[in-house]
């Protein structure tokens, strides 16, 4: 789908939209526990779907409409076929823990074309060390994944946490059910802290217990039971910093509205960095609100998103008018996403007429007054959408955005988000 976005200017107020991370998480939890656990304001869009799928194929009973009621079963069962994880990553990594679980059998996991390139080798290393047959179909490390049944039987185990702390999140929500004590100990520098930080939470609130022994080690008690709950997804602050970059970048005038502060979300950020560039904005901690308006004079910097690698195409998109040079720094683990991150916004913010310098671990860029026409290509990558949408509305004559469909991975509201907020987008006949 290839739409053309003209120039807009986003005013208005919108709900945000729920949380990714705590959805597919949310999910998955549930159907460890034995009962019926209720999932209240969740994300729907095609990756959380894989997680439900993926989900029902173990054993779970899984309905949902507005909210997602889930009946867990343990021990979970083996698939009847393939567990297809389209595109989603986060649904790829959790579950190859979770699929150790079955009572017996095995489990074969796949996705699309960039699932097959998203590294796994540290968590199938990971996941032997504690009693886990587990391995590549192609013996490389990628997906297709077989994963024997027969329970995680635990023990220590270490992994690197410099490729993606999806990794650890994996081990940490599987563990708990393991036969004997685990620890799991990150052997190098850890990115993504945030994320654990949520997969903590969730387990507490699941009635699970991890014991962080030390900064880079957790210690997880053996035969634990998860705890049904009804659990309330909080607004994704990925997916808002967009809407938050498009109100500041079309002098605009936007309040979101839905947002939960009191749960840990590494995107957070977002605050902080528009803060650093100069932007005018309010925070309700109460109310769970931002508001943030337009402002001519963005200011640069250096900006290290070691934690918060989904930032990336929202820093680069801000720094594209940002009066002094940006750096961005600490990203070399957002090469390993959908697409190589760093590379792509280095090939195609260009076409804007911004300076870019492509490094190992980041982007310098050069931003400039007036943004040229151009088309975007996404390269499917649903981030990529959302930020080359807004870069269109900040153009001097707008932009033709390839596979925007790519949006429906996250955010699937966008569109209609959008247009409420008088943005200017229409399809165009191929």
């Amino acid at each position: 789908m290839k739409i053309k976005v003209k120039p807009s200017i986003l005013q208005g107020r919108i709900t945000a939209p729920s949380s990714k991370s705590y959805t597919h998480r949310a999910i998955i939890l549930a159907s460890l526990c034995e009962g019926s656990s209720t999932v209240i304001n969740p994300l729907i869009s095609q990756d959380t779907l894989a997680t439900i799928n993926a989900c029902r194929s173990l054993g779970a009973s899984i309905s949902y409409n507005n909210v997602i009621v889930i009946r867990g079963r343990l021990p979970l069962k083996a698939p009847d076929d393939i567990i297809d994880v389209k595109n989603s990553g986060t649904t790829l990594r959790l579950i190859s823990s979770v699929a150790a679980l079955t009572s017996k059998g095995f489990s074969i996991l796949t996705g699309d074309k960039s699932i097959r390139r998203r590294p796994m080798q540290p968590l199938l290393d990971a996941l032997q060390t504690i009693g886990v047959r587990c391995w590549s179909t192609r013996l490389n490390g990628f997906a297709p994944l077989i994963i024997e049944g027969g329970g995680i039987q635990g023990g220590s185990s270490s992994i690197s946490g410099s490729i993606s702390s999806q990794f650890i999140s994996s081990l940490l929500i599987s563990a708990p059910l393991a036969y004997q004590e685990t620890t799991v100990k990150i052997k190098d520098t850890l990115v993504s802290r945030p994320y654990i930080d949520a997969t903590l939470e969730i387990i507490q609130k699941f009635g699970g217990t991890i014991k962080e022994d030390g900064i880079r080690s957790f210690k997880i008690t053996p035969l634990q039971k998860y705890t049904p709950i009804s659990f309330k997804v909080p607004g994704d602050f990925s997916s808002i910093s967009f809407i938050l970059a498009g109100g500041v970048l079309t002098q605009g005038d936007v309040l979101i509205n839905g947002l939960d502060f009191g749960l840990p979300q590494g995107d957070a950020a977002i605050i902080n960095i528009l803060k650093r560039m100069g932007v005018n904005m309010s925070v309700d901690l109460d109310k769970g609100s931002i508001r943030v308006q337009g402002t001519d004079h963005l200011f640069g910097g250096d900006f290290n998103l070691s934690d918060t690698p989904d930032l990336l195409p929202v820093v680069a998109l801000l720094a594209c008018k940002c009066e002094d040079e940006v750096i961005i720094r600490g990203v070399k683990h957002a090469r390993l996403k959908e697409t190589d991150r760093v590379s792509v916004l280095a090939e195609e913010l260009p076409k804007l007429g911004v300076s870019i310098i492509e490094k190992e671990d980041g982007l310098k860029i050069i931003g400039t007054k007036k943004l040229k026409q151009c088309t975007l290509n996404t390269h499917g990558d649903h981030r990529m959408a959302l930020a080359f949408t807004i870069a269109g509305m900040i153009s001097q004559t707008g932009c033709l955005i390839e596979d925007f469909e790519s949006v429906d991975v996250s955010y699937p509201s966008f569109k209609e988000d959008i247009h409420s907020l008088g943005g200017k987008l229409e399809p165009v006949d191929n």
